[in-house]
């Protein structure tokens, strides 16, 4: 693996969103020069001082240039549409720079099995290229390096899987889910940057695939929150394993017991 990080001083985080909050405190440990970017950097990075702001747009490529050369980059947002990512990848020829995209497990195509359990979803597994993003990622992935994270659903502060059930957003089913609290997600990403292998893809989860029956009865025992009607012969999920995530990285989770972090939200 190509030794970047050692020498590279500056970080990008593209896209302002939830993860990007957590992010960006953590990697201002390690890198000396952080900047996160916004289409709208005045409203939506106000947190952070006017030096470490970039306005950034896909769909613009004149804010292309405000982006330090030979920067390693961080991902945040979906790759897409394709056309955009294949045209600011040319921004990227040449330059020395590790790249890690944040993906989705939504990429997995399991077709139309019906199996329960779910098999276990690993790396090797399809993913369904008709999905812009999946395009995306995956361009990135083979032509530039890229080391693209299949991340699970996030939680964490401002996002409480009790508020999913009390609110309806889920209802109880047999459908399996894996989550991953943001400041693990946090943590990996910049792992993946200093770890992961070029071209290469990582499941990122809690390792712990939970049912929303289970979730729920949980919810409903230790904090009494009535969820709505169940689900009878709802779709099983997906099951992912993140066994290479593990062996690679080598980074073990913080937040395991998702029960002992919903009560700390």
């Amino acid at each position: 693996m190509e030794d970047v990080l050692a020498v590279q001083k500056t970080l990008i985080i593209l896209g302002s969103g939830y993860t990007a909050r957590f992010l960006f405190p953590l990697a201002a440990r390690q890198y000396p020069n952080v900047f996160a970017t916004s289409r709208d950097p005045a409203t939506h990075l106000s947190h952070l001082l006017p030096e470490q702001r970039l306005r950034f747009d896909l769909a613009q490529p004149e804010t292309w240039k405000t982006l330090p050369d030979s920067s390693n980059i961080l991902w945040c947002f979906p790759a897409a549409p394709l056309n955009l990512v294949q045209q600011f990848s040319e921004r990227l020829k040449g330059q020395s720079r590790r790249l890690v995209v944040l993906g989705s497990t939504s990429a997995y195509d399991t077709g139309d099995s019906q199996d329960y359990p779910p098999s276990w979803i690993d790396e090797t597994a399809p993913i369904d290229l008709t999905k812009p993003r999946v395009q995306g990622e995956e361009f990135l992935r083979t032509y530039c390096g890229a080391i693209v994270l299949r991340v699970a659903g996030i939680y964490g502060p401002g996002r409480n899987p009790l508020k999913w059930i009390s609110s309806g957003r889920v209802t109880p089913s047999r459908k399996y889910v894996n989550l991953i609290h943001v400041e693990d997600l946090a943590s990996i990403c910049l792992l993946a940057l200093e770890r992961g292998t070029s071209g290469e893809t990582y499941n990122v989860s809690d390792g712990t695939p939970r049912t929303w029956n289970d979730i729920s009865a949980i919810a409903q025992q230790r904090w009494g929150i009535i969820p709505s009607t169940s689900i009878a012969d709802g779709e099983p999920g997906k099951r992912i394993s993140t066994a290479r995530r593990t062996r690679t990285l080598d980074y073990q989770i913080r937040h395991h017991d998702l029960y002992e972090e919903l009560s700390l939200l």
